[in-house]
C-alpha cells in the first residue's frame, strides 16, 4: 500500500522561498546603504542648469536630478531583480512600477524623471524609512518561514511514522489473522487515527498563531498556505495529508470489522 503525501513537497517549497527571501533582504540592505550614501546637497551642475533654463525646460532639467537617477539605478541593481522574481509575468513591468509596488506610489512619483522634484533630505528620509519597513517585513516573513519549516519537519516525522505502520500492517493479509489478532489490528489503527487527530490539532493551532518581528512587523500564519502553496493541488498540504492517512486507517478498520463479524 502506498500513501501519497504533500509534506515533503511543502518542505522543498519552504526551503526555496527562504533562499529567495534571504536574497531579497540582502538586496534591501544594499539599496539602503547606497541611498544613505547619496548626498542631498544641491550639485553645482544642477545650480548652473537652473539659471540657464526657464519654464517647462527648467522643470524637466530639475526633475532629472542626478541623485534621483542614482537612487533609481541603485534600486534597479539591487531590489528590482528580486521583486520581479516574486510575480509571474512581471518582466514587462517598468522600473518605476516596481518602485511603486515595493516602496510607495509617492516615492515612485518623486523619483520619476518626469516629475519636478529633487533628492531633498525629506525624500531621502522617506526612501530610507520605507526601505527599512520593507526589510522588516521580509525579516518577519523569514522568521515565520523558519517556524513553518520546523513545523513541517515535525509533521513529516509524524506522517512517516503513521505511513510506515500502515504499510507494515498491510504486509499481513486479514485472512491470515485470528480473532484476537484482528482486534489488536483494529486497536492499532485506532491509535494511528489518534496520532492523525493530534497532528491535525497541532497544525490548526500553528495556523492560528503569528510570528512577530519585534513591533515593526508581524505575519499571521494563516497567510502562509495561500502564499506558499498556491501552486499545489491542495491548499493545506499537512491537513490534506492527515485527512488522507485518517481515511486510509478508516478503510482498514472497516475491512477488519468485516472479518471480525465473519469470525463471530
Amino acid at each position: 500500500m502506498s500513501v501519497d503525501t504533500y509534506v515533503e513537497r511543502a518542505r522543498t517549497r519552504v526551503r526555496t522561498e527562504r533562499e529567495a527571501l534571504d536574497a531579497k533582504r540582502t538586496a534591501f540592505e544594499r539599496f539602503d546603504r547606497r541611498v544613505r550614501s547619496i548626498s542631498t546637497d544641491p550639485t553645482p551642475a544642477a545650480s548652473t542648469s537652473a539659471t540657464a533654463v526657464t519654464g517647462t525646460e527648467r522643470r524637466v532639467r530639475s526633475a532629472d536630478d542626478a541623485r534621483c537617477r542614482d537612487v533609481r539605478q541603485a534600486f534597479e541593481e539591487t531590489v528590482r531583480p528580486h521583486s520581479l522574481d516574486d510575480v509571474e509575468g512581471s518582466g514587462d513591468e517598468s522600473l518605476l512600477e516596481t518602485v511603486r509596488s515595493e516602496l510607495t506610489e509617492s516615492i515612485a512619483l518623486a523619483l520619476s524623471p518626469a516629475t519636478d522634484a529633487s533628492f531633498s533630505p525629506q525624500l531621502k528620509r522617506t526612501v530610507v524609512a520605507e526601505t527599512t519597513a520593507r526589510r522588516n517585513e521580509v525579516v518577519a516573513l523569514e522568521a515565520a518561514l523558519s517556524r513553518e519549516a520546523a513545523h513541517l519537519s515535525d509533521a513529516a516525522d509524524a506522517v512517516d511514522a503513521v505511513t510506515e505502520r500502515i504499510v507494515d500492517l498491510d504486509e499481513t493479509p486479514l485472512t491470515a489473522l485470528g480473532f484476537e489478532a484482528l482486534e489488536a489490528r483494529h486497536e492499532t489503527l485506532d491509535e494511528l487515527r489518534s496520532r492523525c487527530a493530534d497532528l491535525a490539532r497541532r497544525r490548526q493551532e500553528f495556523l492560528t498563531g503569528t510570528t512577530n518581528n519585534g513591533v515593526e512587523a508581524g505575519v499571521s500564519h494563516r497567510q502562509l498556505p495561500p502564499y506558499l502553496y498556491r501552486d499545489f493541488p491542495v491548499d493545506h498540504p499537512v491537513l490534506s495529508t492527515v485527512a488522507t492517512l485518517d481515511a486510509t486507517c478508516d478503510d482498514c478498520q472497516r475491512a477488519v470489522r468485516r472479518h471480525l463479524v465473519r469470525r463471530v
